[in-house]
């Protein structure tokens, strides 16, 4: 008994915002945005918000897999960017489609989310705890988002991504799943401060200070709002080295070589990533799908979301070898090789 993926969904936001737009915002330009992230445009919400998307993307993933809300045993969500603290953007899902009869939470493991969730309910389906469950990964960065910052701002979109899986007896092959927190302080957003009465709030001080201040400062404090920060060069140098590393754990221990892999649906991240994955696997661009042309990186939900179109686009045929794979903040990485 394994973990089969039955059903897929996908929902991106109503409002397209491309690289021209962009660059009335923030100096920079489309040439330059396309050139080095292989983003053209992006999803933004307006009137939407995390759990609208969810439950927009679950409802399609269960119509694909035939299934209703009720039959559901175990919701997991994938996301840094929930409405709420609490309550989870997984028990807002059960309450959204009627999921009645669902155990549900969610997961902390930024761009790797979905890959995270995804082995979190093969556990439970492989120990006979539950028979299915629905897994989403979906984020709304665009609220996270330092819209001054041209070096952040270009990359991310909104949008969510889901898969119904059920026990079967082909599915999951193998995985990986690896954190190394000690790399964590080169992604980050940092959570509101402690303003408990023994404590001074010195980020409220500083936002009442930084209105008397230069824009200069009012950037520093920022960082304390809740804004993602990102070193670039040095996430290129952790997903070039450690993707083709998991991906090759797991092709391993299936005993397959890196050309008997059909489809890799990675992280949508940045362009030349996956083209460095691709050589060091040895491999052409042909087995390694994108949506970041039209999608940009949404984290979480990036891979679940890629994995929607092609499914939906006759790409996938029963018995194919499919590996997905994720990578992000933490830092969090892991890889799932499938027969389809």
């Amino acid at each position: 008994m394994t973990t089969r993926i039955i059903g897929t969904g996908s929902y991106l936001p109503e409002t397209i915002v491309n690289n021209n737009d962009l660059a009335v915002i923030v100096d920079t330009s489309d040439e330059w945005i396309r050139s080095r992230t292989g983003i053209c445009s992006r999803r933004l919400v307006k009137d939407e918000n995390t759990t609208f998307m969810c439950v927009e993307a679950a409802k399609k993933a269960l119509d694909d897999a035939g299934m209703k809300a009720q039959e559901l045993d175990l919701i997991l969500v994938g996301t840094i960017t929930g409405d709420h603290l609490t309550p989870s953007a997984a028990c807002e899902v059960q309450a959204g489609i009627g999921a009645v009869n669902a155990a549900a939470f969610d997961i902390n493991a930024a761009c790797s989310g979905f890959l995270f969730a995804l082995h979190t309910a093969h556990a439970y389906i492989r120990a006979g705890i539950y028979e299915n469950a629905l897994i989403i990964g979906a984020e709304t960065l665009s609220k996270i988002i330092d819209w001054q910052d041209r070096s952040t701002c270009v990359l991310f979109g909104d949008g969510a991504g889901a898969a119904v899986v059920r026990g079967e007896e082909t599915g999951l092959l193998f995985f990986d799943q690896c954190s190394d927190g000690s790399k964590g302080h080169v992604l980050t957003c940092k959570d509101r401060p402690n303003h408990n009465p023994l404590v001074e709030n010195a980020v409220e001080s500083s936002i009442d200070n930084s209105k008397n201040n230069s824009i200069d400062n009012s950037k520093n404090n920022s960082m304390e709002l809740g804004y993602v920060r990102m070193d670039g060069q040095e996430v290129y140098k952790f997903a070039v080295t450690n993707v083709p590393k998991s991906i090759q754990k797991v092709l391993s221990m299936a005993g397959l070589k890196a050309e008997d892999v059909d489809c890799y649906a990675l992280h949508q991240a940045n362009i030349r990533i996956i083209q460095a994955v691709a050589k060091r696997l040895g491999l052409s661009m042909e087995r390694f799908p994108s949506n970041l042309d039209h999608c940009g990186n949404i984290s979480a939900a990036s891979v679940p979301i890629l994995l929607d179109e092609i499914n939906r686009g006759g790409l996938l045929k029963r018995g194919d070898k499919v590996i997905l794979s994720g990578f992000g903040g933490g830092f969090t990485w892991g890889t799932a090789l499938f027969e389809w």
